[in-house]
């Protein structure tokens, strides 16, 4: 027992096994297995290697925005002349990376709450009983008392009153001055993983370069300060379109990064896209167009509060980052390698189905690729020599003993004297 565990653990360390190789001279095979060879090569070197770089590590950036407006409007609606400020036109003021600002609006002031009858095409009715005291609808203005307004033909509701006319939106729109105000973005990013911290004023950019510069996809690529008109535009869409019942435009900051080289080479990309609609559309008659919501300024007059209603129309902007770090890592690189060998095989099981199963030879191939063994034979080699002989001995004594006993044959019978 102790002799058979030393030589199997002997084999196991002291030696070696490799796979019995077979050489096939075939145009038709090589030219196949060189072809599939130099494709895998092409896809390792090609896409895993150059176009994904398989050969780094990657790492999405922590990133932060800050945002600006500055730019001064001037409306005059029925002789009464007013100025606006960033602090009138956008929403929310905190500078968040995402903000409205404002291109159009419908103003109702003094507005109390009180009784007032519908507006005409709502709520009409003849008579009381059309008018359902206490109920309201979705779309509504307020709530039904129950009374019919003969003047107008709709219903009395309780609401803040005079109500809300938005059905006349001013054309062209109140705010066009707001095509020249401008956006001031900063961002900064962080590739935890790397342990790079990146801002968009990178080192191009100086106090006295913020003071003159405006965006410009190819002389300023890298001014972080944008003129509202130009976003527009870039965006694919025309101000007059945008402004006068808003929209939504996403400006994307890209920061893709090889961190192979100098990390100053590391700098952001300015993207612009129009979120909502088409620029290309020109139905006008779809439903839910544009950009708006209402917000109220509400004070108090001889003791009686009071509001006065905007609904505004204004452009969105959202600022978007997107991010990727690269940088070499052997883990990656090893395991791209290992991949890549791997997929050498695909042709080697490609020209073995073709020489087996496919060339008119396939039989030929097959008693040179594989060597077939005679498993009794090899059990009785198994046994010892001594054992061995003897059971041949024997079965040589069986096989004389069985002719000697068959009648057919001519030594099939022996005579013998008593």
């Amino acid at each position: 027992m102790r002799g058979c565990a030393a030589n199997a653990l002997s084999d196991f360390f002291f030696e070696y096994e490799t796979p019995r190789q077979v050489l096939v001279r075939s145009k038709r095979v090589g030219v196949v297995c060189r072809l599939i060879q130099l494709g895998v090569l092409a896809y390792i070197i090609g896409w895993v290697f150059i176009y994904e770089k398989g050969y780094q590590s990657t790492d999405m950036a922590v990133s932060s925005v800050f945002t600006k407006v500055k730019g001064v409007g001037y409306t005059n609606m029925s002789g009464v002349e007013r100025v606006w400020d960033p602090s009138d036109y956008v929403f929310p003021p905190q500078g968040d990376s995402s903000l409205v600002v404002m291109t159009n609006y419908i103003i109702t002031e003094g507005q109390t709450m009180g009784k007032c009858p519908e507006l005409p095409g709502k709520y009409s009715c003849k008579s009381d009983a059309d008018c359902k005291g206490g109920t309201y609808q979705r779309t509504g203005d307020g709530q039904l008392t129950g009374v019919c307004v003969k003047e107008t033909g709709t219903c009395e509701l309780l609401a803040w009153c005079p109500l809300e006319n938005d059905r006349n939106i001013p054309n062209p729109p109140l705010l066009m001055s707001a095509e020249n105000f401008t956006l001031f973005i900063r961002n900064s990013v962080t590739f935890p993983l790397f342990g790079v911290t990146r801002s968009n004023l990178v080192e191009e950019i100086n106090k006295d370069y913020l003071k003159n510069c405006l965006f410009d996809p190819v002389k300023s690529p890298l001014c972080p300060i944008f003129k509202l008109g130009d976003i527009v535009r870039l965006s694919g869409f025309t101000f007059d379109m945008m402004a006068k019942e808003g929209g939504s435009i996403g400006i994307v900051i890209d920061w893709t990064c090889n961190f192979d080289y100098n990390v100053r080479y590391c700098k952001p990309k300015y993207e612009f896209h129009g979120l909502y609609g088409n620029p290309k559309e020109t139905d006008t008659s779809k439903a839910s167009v544009g950009y708006n919501f209402r917000y109220g300024k509400y004070y108090m007059e001889n003791g009686e509060e009071k509001r006065t209603l905007m609904k505004v129309f204004g452009i969105r902007l959202n600022v978007i980052v997107q991010s990727l770090g690269r940088k070499f890592d052997i883990i990656p690189t090893l395991t791209a390698i290992g991949s890549g060998v791997g997929i050498f095989g695909v042709a080697t099981v490609v020209c073995d189905l073709v020489l087996l199963y496919v060339l008119p030879k396939r039989d030929f191939y097959k008693n040179m690729k594989f060597k077939y063994t005679d498993t009794a034979a090899q059990e009785l080699r198994g046994l010892g020599s001594s054992v061995y002989y003897t059971l041949e001995a024997n079965a040589r004594q069986v096989r004389r003993k069985d002719k000697t006993n068959d009648p057919d044959l001519e030594t099939g019978s022996t005579k013998t004297s008593d």
